[in-house]
């Protein structure tokens, strides 16, 4: 019940009628995020079936909220996602009825009631989970030893596996850097327990992006976990529409286009929480970068905010702001004249940004983001990342760090710019031909398929 998590799965959907003309998918949802499936899923056979959310699941959780991005704080991210095992006995009803034909189930993550459902009638469920096998490996390595540094800022390597990774305890989480009992962890061990009960986890990913981190889990952990993506490839791109019907911050760009401007694209997602004075901070980097970038904001209530009004006036020539709208993120990604992207490193956005070959800079905010930076600038070497103004990964970023790393990145004269480009570009053509027929990805689902979706073997349910 996020579009984050959804959509990918919505992909794979569609991935699998592609696949297989004798696959039947059937997608449970709720009735508010009904109508943004149907229109997803228009040209499939994907049958969708509504569930009963409760109206009043937490009190400080409005009425009729179905959806993470409506959640007046993050910080009910866990309430709420604790609240759709109230989904369970109407799912448990209709999954017994369809039971006879059901080979499997794939659930989001944050559902763990789902393997009891699973379970009950001997369905093996699978694991869609939104992470990279990256952060996967390093919250299991974490959660089996103590942190070797108890200062959350100091630099230490991850040995014995990974020693060529540099981390802090500002990499993860404050649920696993200072785990203290109570809700939170009790749901992250729920969820946990779910997972390694569960017969296989599907990976949003490719083995040739991640490959150490892909056998360490499958020689390490349970269950295993199967790369099939990136999963937006599944779909084709859309064909470009007239100019007049084209959103207007895609004519935006092709007037950029026009004048051989590069275009630093700025979004952090549709869960963004961030505070006014970082937002300044954020338009005075910007501003003072001097370059052209177009910046999606999600939050109304910064609207009449004289600084921002202001700004928007200010740099209204070389930068646009697109002001709670949903908009095509890969259509943007894609257009010739983007040359970066400043992400808060959600790895939705990771794949995007690599399958169009743009180099990022890494604004992490929370959960996996901030192992994810590190992962763009350390590890796969296709971007650079914020710092706070004492060098930690975590807090307040001031207005100077942000304006001296997009000049960073969009230094295309800059040899390690160059570098980046080049590096990115290298592992969009590997994402696209593990995607292909005979590729990694293509050939797990068809193993994936085979070996549990379409399988006729009975699940041991003793």
């Amino acid at each position: 019940m996020a579009k984050g998590h959804t959509i990918p799965l919505l992909h794979l959907t569609r991935l699998l009628f592609l696949r297989r003309s004798d696959i039947a998918v059937t997608i449970f949802t709720t009735h508010a995020n009904s109508p943004f499936m149907h229109q997803f899923l228009s040209d499939t056979n994907a049958s969708i079936i509504d569930l009963t959310f409760p109206q009043k699941i937490h009190p400080e959780i409005p009425e009729g909220i179905e959806s993470v991005d409506k959640l007046p704080s993050q910080s009910l991210l866990v309430p709420f996602a604790k609240a759709t095992k109230f989904l369970q006995p109407e799912f448990d009803a209709i999954l017994e009825t369809l039971h006879p034909n059901v080979s499997c189930v794939i659930s989001d993550g944050f559902l763990p009631w789902s393997l009891e459902s699973a379970s009950r009638l001997c369905i093996p469920r699978l694991v869609f989970d939104g992470v990279s096998n990256y952060a996967m490996a390093l919250y299991k390595i974490i959660s089996e030893r103590d942190f070797p540094t108890s200062s959350d800022d100091e630099v230490f390597k991850v040995g014995p596996y990974f020693p060529y990774l540099k981390l802090t305890k500002n990499d993860f989480e404050p649920e696993f850097s200072h785990p203290e009992p109570g809700e939170h962890m009790d749901f992250y061990t729920e969820e946990f327990i779910a997972t390694n009960g569960s017969h296989g986890i599907i990976m949003n990913s490719f083995y040739e992006l991640e490959p150490e981190f892909v056998d360490y889990w499958n020689r390490k952990a349970s269950p295993r976990a199967w790369c099939i993506g990136p999963l937006c490839l599944s779909s084709e791109k859309k064909v470009m529409s007239e100019q007049n019907s084209r959103p207007m911050w895609i004519q935006w760009l092709e007037e950029m286009a026009e004048m051989g401007k590069p275009v630093l694209y700025v979004a952090f997602g549709s869960l963004e929480e961030i505070t006014i004075e970082q937002y300044r901070e954020i338009a005075i980097g910007l501003e003072y970068s001097g370059e052209h970038f177009l910046w999606v904001l999600r939050l109304p209530s910064f609207d009449n905010d004289e600084f921002m009004v202001e700004f928007e006036k200010r740099v209204k020539e070389r930068g646009l702001l697109v002001k709670n709208q949903w908009v095509d993120q890969v259509e943007i990604l894609s257009h010739k004249c983007v040359h970066g992207f400043m992400s808060h490193c959600g790895w939705n956005s990771i794949l995007e940004s690599i399958c169009e070959s743009v180099p990022m800079l890494g604004f992490p905010i929370t959960a996996d983001q901030h192992l994810n930076a590190r992962m763009i600038e350390q590890y796969f070497r296709i971007g650079v990342k914020v710092v706070t103004r004492t060098g930690s990964v975590r807090g307040f970023f001031g207005s100077e760090c942000i304006e001296k790393k997009v000049k960073k990145l969009m230094n295309i004269e800059d040899e390690k710019c160059k570098e980046m480009l080049k590096n990115v570009k290298k592992l969009s053509e590997k994402a696209r031909n593990a995607m292909k027929v005979g590729g990694s990805s293509w050939h797990t689902l068809n193993l994936l398929i085979d070996e549990v979706i379409c399988s006729k073997k009975i699940q041991d349910c003793s």
